[in-house]
């Protein structure tokens, strides 16, 4: 990139590549979770080892985000991102070999440690590579990769898979996508040329992204936004098997409902935030999540309908993800902390929604059975709602037309 010429080349081959990073983040996370049946009977698992299995990625995921994110607005995105994308894709393989539980939380622990590191790190890449005017097109293109292929496509790709090989060879087959990636990010993937920005970085630290309201906030609206993905992604292939009595075929393409309304969300929630602002399509998302988990809850063994309803849901809960994590932590951001503003808010939703909740449904399903696990996540985005009241606005186009409107009443003459 040039000061007189924007490089849009370098623009799209970058996102391009960190969008399929992200989707394969998602596919190698989620892989998992309609393989679950398979492996609960060779392995010996409970459902709440499956919790566990879910929680535990979380709860790594999460602590390296918030570390990571600082981390590579000092020494530079590259350094972090090749590492990760090579790491999880090898883990993911490794999660074939498992011989039992203690082997499998082991192998996922580790798996969230190189994705947490992946995440706050490639969306700082993507607003980096992006000229300003596209950042929030292209930040819910690169996240819409996650919901597209780890929730949409990994339960079909799994459980067709199924029919020809065993659950520990659809783990060492889609490892390899991420190795080639990896190669392809060394040669592509630069360094942006803000060194006044790693600077400021260098001299700031987590607490002055906290003093910006919008970060804590955004924190626990992630949380219960990441509450109800988690919960649903980890437990619905058990409600929909056990419970419904859905074959696997059936399961998996109900399932993939959960990735093909949070790909249209993620573009969508987000893009919607531009024009009403940040808080209004926060609270409407949790509203939207909460209505549509309550309707999925009276859906009896109906597969077309099932995905409909899930599709809306999921819709609205992948949307707020997108929208919290990135215009919403990007805006709050001090100069030169975007990665850490994004870490730390991605950090928290994971510890709490994608660590421990799995592991609460996990409880539920064993103690109360699998049909109430639905409860967790519509409690937690009606908590959603009210924690959303508390965002300050920060959408561009609503902050101008609120100063615009001052500066009339002030005597000012419109342009």
């Amino acid at each position: 990139m040039t000061s007189n010429r924007w490089d849009t080349s370098y623009e799209w081959k970058a996102v391009t590549l960190l969008a399929l990073g992200f989707g394969l983040v998602g596919l190698d996370r989620w892989l998992i979770a309609p393989l679950f049946p398979a492996m609960m009977k060779d392995l010996h698992l409970t459902a709440q080892d499956v919790g566990n299995c879910i929680g535990i990625l979380g709860l790594s995921w999460g602590v390296f985000a918030a570390l990571m994110g600082g981390i590579s607005d000092k020494i530079g995105r590259r350094k972090v991102l090749i590492p990760a994308i090579i790491a999880f894709s090898l883990l993911s393989g490794f999660s074939g070999v498992a011989g039992g539980l203690a082997s499998l939380l082991a192998v996922r622990s580790l798996m969230g440690v190189a994705e947490g590191s992946f995440c706050p790190t490639s969306f700082a890449a993507t607003a980096d590579a992006s000229h300003p005017k596209r950042r929030g097109f292209n930040l819910g293109l690169q996240q819409s990769g996650f919901a597209l292929f780890g929730l949409a496509l990994s339960p079909i790709i799994a459980t067709q898979l199924l029919n020809v090989v065993s659950w520990r060879w659809v783990f060492a087959l889609v490892s390899i996508p991420g190795l080639i990636l990896g190669v392809l990010m060394f040669f592509v993937i630069r360094e942006p040329a803000s060194a006044p920005a790693q600077q400021q970085a260098a001299k700031g630290n987590w607490r002055d992204v906290l003093k910006s309201r919008n970060i804590p906030v955004a924190m626990v609206a992630l949380f219960c936004a990441m509450t109800g993905v988690f919960v649903l992604g980890a437990m619905l292939p058990l409600y929909l098997t056990d419970y419904l009595a859905l074959d696997t075929q059936r399961m998996g393409i109900v399932v993939s409902a959960i990735g093909f309304g949070g790909f249209v969300g993620q573009f969508a929630l987000p893009g919607l935030s531009d024009l009403v602002g940040r808080r209004l399509a926060s609270i409407a998302g949790f509203a939207g999540t909460a209505v549509m988990l309550y309707v999925f809850r009276g859906v009896g063994a109906q597969p077309l309908v099932l995905f409909i309803v899930l599709f809306v849901a999921s819709f609205f809960t992948l949307g707020l993800v997108s929208l919290l994590s990135g215009p919403v932590a990007t805006e709050a951001a001090p100069i030169g902390m975007v990665s850490t503003a994004i870490g730390i808010v991605v950090g928290a939703g994971e510890i709490f929604g994608g660590g421990v909740a799995p592991a609460i449904a996990g409880f539920v399903a064993t103690r109360f059975g699998i049909q109430n696990i639905l409860w967790l996540p519509i409690c937690a985005v009606i908590l959603g709602i009210g924690v959303s009241l508390l965002l300050e606005e920060t959408a561009p186009a609503r902050v101008r037309g609120k100063a615009r409107g001052v500066g009339l009443v002030g005597g000012e003459q419109p342009e």
